[in-house]
């Protein structure tokens, strides 16, 4: 099973209010206790979970401007933990030309450190991040709505189910609904959520996020 020691991974989400975000930054928190990682945000909120302000200048600049030197691209990293650095477009990737998210992924592919990528909701069609990618990881509740959305996007190589108590549909229903394996279940937690609205993620990764180890 490829791992998030084997380069690129993507997180992502058929629909949003999944949990991507904060499953990303789970997974990095992490990695980060094993070895160098890095979190790409391209969906514009981890920043907000870690209670940061959004970076004057980040990837968005980047990709307009006319360098694409690595050296370049680490001065917009932020750290945010130990271990961790996180690298943010404010806005999301919209609007983004494809040959420009394509430059970004070969970097971010060629990079030694352990590499985390919040896509937020993926897009419909090809991934623009393609084949560089190691391994698409979707976020998905056991809802009907997320699984017919979730059915109409590629296949990714593994869920990760957000559960709650009293859902009728259960992770057996969603493998064989998206016809991928689950890869990992966590539980929808209070603590979870008062550290995001905190700001403080970062400080300290809630117990019920430790699943995510065995991805690593």
């Amino acid at each position: 099973m490829t791992s998030a020691r084997d380069g690129l991974v993507v997180v992502t989400a058929a629909k949003g209010g999944q949990g991507t975000s904060v499953v990303a930054a789970g997974l990095a928190l992490l990695a980060a206790e094993r070895r160098p990682t890095l979190l790409v945000d391209l969906a514009g909120d981890q920043p907000h979970l870690f209670g940061h302000q959004p970076p004057s200048a980040d990837l968005e600049h980047w990709l307009d401007g006319d360098g694409r030197h690595p050296d370049s691209l680490a001065r917009l990293e932020t750290p945010v933990a130990e271990g961790l650095t996180l690298l943010s477009v404010a806005d999301g990737m919209v609007g983004v030309p494809r040959q420009r998210t394509r430059t970004l992924a070969r970097m971010l592919a060629a990079d030694e450190r352990c590499v985390i990528v919040d896509h937020g909701v993926g897009p419909d069609g090809s991934d623009p991040l393609g084949d560089l990618v190691s391994r698409t990881l979707q976020v998905i509740r056991p809802c009907y709505l997320a699984l017919r959305a979730a059915r109409r996007r590629p296949t990714p190589d593994g869920l990760i189910v957000v559960n709650e108590r009293g859902r009728l549909l259960t992770r057996r229903d969603v493998a064989d609904a998206i016809g991928a394996p689950v890869v990992c279940e966590l539980w929808r937690d209070p603590a979870v959520a008062r550290a995001v609205d905190a700001g403080l993620l970062g400080t300290r990764t809630p117990r019920s996020l430790r699943p995510l180890e065995a991805l690593l």
